[in-house]
Formats: C-alpha cells, structure tokens, sequence
C-alpha cells in the first residue's frame, strides 16, 4: 500500500512532466511558426526586389526617348536613381526587420507612383516637341517655298529685264555698204574694185523703237575679209549677245527716233582684196543689222 507521502511524490512527478511535455509542445509550436515567418518575409523580400527592378527598367526606358529633360524632371531621376540604389542595398539580403521592410514596401510604392507621372510627363514633353518639329519643318517648308518664289520672281525679273533690254536694243534698218578711193585733195570716189578701194562706208538708220533710250548709244563695227577673218585690234573689245568680242571700228550716235540715216567710214590698214566683205553692227549689247559688199 501506498502511502500518503508517495502519492503525493507522483503527484508531484507527474505535474513537472505534463509541464515539461508542455513547454516542448509551446517551443515546437514557436519554432516551426518562426520558420515559417521568415520564409514569408523571405519570399516577400524578393518580390519587392522584383518591384524595385521593374520600376528601374521603367525608368531606363522612358530616358531612352530622345526628349530634352527639364532641371526639375532631372533632378527627379537622380534622386529616385539614388532611392533605388538604397532600396537594393537594403534588400541584399533575406532577413530584415517589419518595420524595415514595410518602409521599403512603402519606398517601392512612392517610386512606383513618380515613374508613372514621370512617365506622363515625358510622353507630354514629347508630344510638345514632336509639335514643335511639325512647326519647324512647316516653318522650313514654308522659308523654302517663299526662298523658291522669289528665286522664280527674280529670275522672271531678270528675264523680263532682258526682254526689256532686248526690246530697247536699237535695230539698224536699210544697211548698205560701199567701197571709195580717197584722193589725194580728200575727195571720196566710189569703185567696186578691190585695188582702188580705200574705205567702206556703212549707211543705215534706226528702226522705230518707242522702248529705245533718246540718247547717245555706242555702235560697234566687225568688218570681216573675204577669207571670213575679222579685221581688228586685239585691244579693241566690247559685250554683245553674251560674249566679248573684238571689234574693228566703233562710234557714237544721238538717237532720236527721227529716221536719221547714219554712217560709219572705215579705212582698210590694208589694201582690199577681191571677194566680198561682210560687216555686223552691234548697239545696246545685241546684234544689230548686217550688210555685204563684193569688190572686183
């Protein structure tokens, strides 16, 4: 039989053991919870690692825009570029505290929120610019098209200079030539042969021009031989149809639209030879009238 005093030993014994089989049953029980809490944060952490990339690959694909960034927009980035740089050196590792973390979740989310109205804000700068090229190119488009009409209205301008030009350039009418042989007393003699013949006189008047200047005009002379060779000084030149030429005689006349017969005397240097000889009369810059004698 057992006594009281054993009984109560039992007693005793089995309470420290139901209170051992307790506190093991709580410490498993808070393990097992522990382990499964950092697993969740650890998981946690990575997917937050995750959010932090995604918002960096965001951002580096709005700046690969070719859009002209405002100081303020560019100090934006820097300081979000400096935030992640944070946040990524924070989340190195799997284990950090609630209060860590959730300040990082709360980072995340501010950053995610910046680079949507910086993304906003850059699709409106481009949309800005992308106008302002389109003004630019109409501007450009425009300068051309009015550079291009007053190229046209100058070369018009200059074509109808010339037309005007031509149109005042003087005309010889009724051009004649003939040969004379100058007597020793001065006297003209006209002949048809080449040995006697000293000189050419080339007679002509104007025909009427109402756009022709009533004033002095230069008249240039070309005497060509029978051969076809002009008959000139080298350092005799002048400007007619675009080029500069040799002329053999030239003189002035007053025009004034009066049917006034002219005259031009030339004296061969060189006696005449047989054949004929063709001369061109030139006045304003343009060919004028033309004429041919036949000596004997």
């Amino acid at each position: 039989m057992v006594n009281k005093g054993d009984r109560n030993k039992i007693y005793f014994l089995i309470v420290v053991i139901l209170a051992l089989l307790g506190t093991n049953a709580y410490l498993y029980l808070k393990d097992r919870h522990q382990s499964e809490r950092y697993i969740s944060i650890g998981s946690e952490i990575a997917r937050v690692k995750l959010e932090v990339e995604k918002v960096e690959a965001e951002l580096d694909k709005v700046n690969v825009l070719n859009v002209q960034l405002t100081d303020k927009l560019q100090e934006e980035q820097r300081l979000a570029r400096v935030k992640i740089a944070e946040l990524k050196l924070q989340l190195k590792g799997d284990v950090m505290s609630s209060e860590a973390f959730v300040a990082a979740q709360n980072d995340v989310k501010n950053l995610r929120e910046f680079v949507k109205s910086y993304k906003e804000e850059i699709s409106r700068l481009e949309r800005e610019n992308a106008y302002l090229r389109n003004q630019k190119d109409s501007l450009k488009e425009f300068a051309y098209t009015a550079s291009q009409k007053v190229d046209n209205l100058e070369k018009k301008n200059t074509e109808l200079q010339e037309k005007v030009k031509t149109g005042a350039a003087l005309k010889a009418g009724n051009v004649s030539i003939l040969a004379y042989k100058v007597k020793n007393s001065g006297k003209n003699i006209e002949v048809t042969r080449a040995g006697s013949a000293k000189k050419l006189t080339v007679s002509f008047n104007i025909a009427p021009n109402p756009l022709a200047a009533k004033d002095y005009h230069k008249i240039y002379l070309r005497v060509f031989d029978p051969a076809g060779n002009l008959i000139a000084n080298g350092e005799n030149l002048f400007e007619a149809d675009g080029e500069q030429m040799q002329y053999t005689s030239a003189t002035s006349i007053s025009y004034n639209d009066d049917n006034t017969v002219y005259k031009m005397d030339w004296i061969n240097p060189n006696p005449f030879i047989k054949g004929t000889y063709s001369v061109i009369l030139y006045a304003d810059g343009f060919t004028m009238g033309k004429a041919a004698i036949e000596l004997k």
